[in-house]
């Protein structure tokens, strides 16, 4: 006689969560998990009807509850299973991270744009960089209502980025550190060990060991020159995650002095988004999403723009698989480089922060004068300064 442990009860559980009504005949939902077992089926259960399964109704033998992805009767009777009603149940039984994972499901696989139309669900929505991102590449099927919804969620996504980056962008690109002038502005990489030490000399012990109380930090000098900053921003299908930083940066750049923002978003052809520049949201709801790569034609169509190549910065955001000629990349890269043109090449991360790219193309790209990095918008903000100072 086998007996079951605790631990043995709970694997029992989890997979009948997992599993769903496919193991109901076996495995049993505690009365605990209904509201689980529910707000998986509503969701999930989409999985087996888009692959012809018939989901069923009703109770089940072994106490499961049947799962439906439709929005009828088969669910138990007076629970809320409309999106909305969906959401907010999601919301209250998942953990933070899971819940935001489920939302992207949502969107992303399963089409539940009515999320989009509701003023409540949208209110209800945990914006995130994954759901901003799901939520870009469904955008062309959208109605002009959920269209509306969608440029909500966006900014609420872009205003919580932007609140993070402008700091560091601010401290990054304003100047070089002026060490005769101190700042009450706390940045550690303004920080002034020197006066630091000397501010709390008075404070040592007689073990030698100081208390620090007065912490020095360095302002910085302003630049007097412009800097040209142009932005090629790759949209192909696979740049999403990139296309929604490079946004939020070419926003914050606008806005900072001395820096002359030009942002070009390319396929297979280019598009000046310059005008619109300092608004994030807008660039990413025209931003079309798919189709082709041609790097050399909007290398080329940089170059066109190269007022003075001593203070001109070009940054190309891609994942290098380019679609056009090798050869003419390079040589446009080439040539840029050569008259004074500093040349980033930032490579796409992916949805969980990791590079995604061609890394043949990048080489060859490093070898014509191109700096090539995979770098957080954080860390693009301190190359940034380093350049322009």
């Amino acid at each position: 006689m086998t007996t079951c442990t605790a631990a043995d009860d709970e694997a029992a559980r989890r997979w009948r969560l997992v599993l769903g009504r496919y193991a109901a005949d076996e495995l049993s939902v505690g009365q605990q998990d209904q509201g689980l077992e529910r707000s998986l089926s509503y969701l999930y259960d989409r999985e087996y009807t888009a692959r012809g399964h018939r989901t069923g109704g009703g109770d089940r033998a072994g106490g499961g509850s049947g799962r439906s992805a439709g929005l009828g009767g088969s669910q138990p009777h007076g629970v809320d299973v409309t999106a909305l009603g969906w959401l907010s149940e999601a919301g209250s039984l998942f953990p933070r991270e899971t819940f935001e994972r489920m939302q992207v499901d949502a969107v992303s696989r399963y089409g539940l744009t009515e999320l989009l139309q509701d003023d409540t669900a949208i209110e209800s929505l945990e914006p995130s960089r994954e759901l901003a991102v799901a939520m870009l590449q469904v955008r062309g099927s959208l109605n002009d209502r959920a269209a509306a919804g969608l440029r909500r969620v966006i900014q609420r996504v872009v205003d919580d980025i932007v609140r993070r980056l402008r700091p560091r962008f601010a401290t990054a690109v304003n100047g070089r550190i002026d060490r005769s002038r101190r700042s009450m502005h706390r940045v550690a990489r303004n920080f002034d060990w020197k006066r630091t030490l000397r501010a709390n000399l008075g404070r040592v012990d007689a073990d030698g060991r100081m208390t620090v109380q007065d912490v020095r930090f360095s302002a910085r000098a302003k630049r007097t020159l412009t800097w040209d900053v142009i932005l090629l921003v790759d949209q192909s299908g696979s740049m999403a995650p990139s296309l929604l930083y490079s946004a939020v940066c070419a926003g914050i750049l606008s806005g900072l002095p001395g820096v002359n923002v030009q942002l070009y978003l390319f396929d297979t052809s280019v598009v000046d988004m310059t005008h619109v520049a300092d608004d994030p949201v807008t660039v990413l709801m025209t931003a079309q999403l798919g189709g082709g790569t041609d790097i050399a034609r909007a290398v080329r169509y940089a170059e066109q723009q190269v007022r003075n190549p001593s203070r001109t910065v070009v940054a190309l955001v891609s994942d290098f698989y380019e679609g056009g000629s090798v050869s003419n990349l390079l040589a446009g890269v080439r040539r840029m480089a050569s008259s004074g043109v500093t040349m980033l090449g930032l490579a796409a991360l992916d949805e969980a922060a990791e590079p995604a790219y061609d890394h043949g193309t990048a080489r060859l790209l490093a070898e014509c004068g191109m700096e090539v990095a995979a770098l957080t918008p954080e860390r693009f903000a301190e190359w940034l300064g380093e350049v322009l100072t």
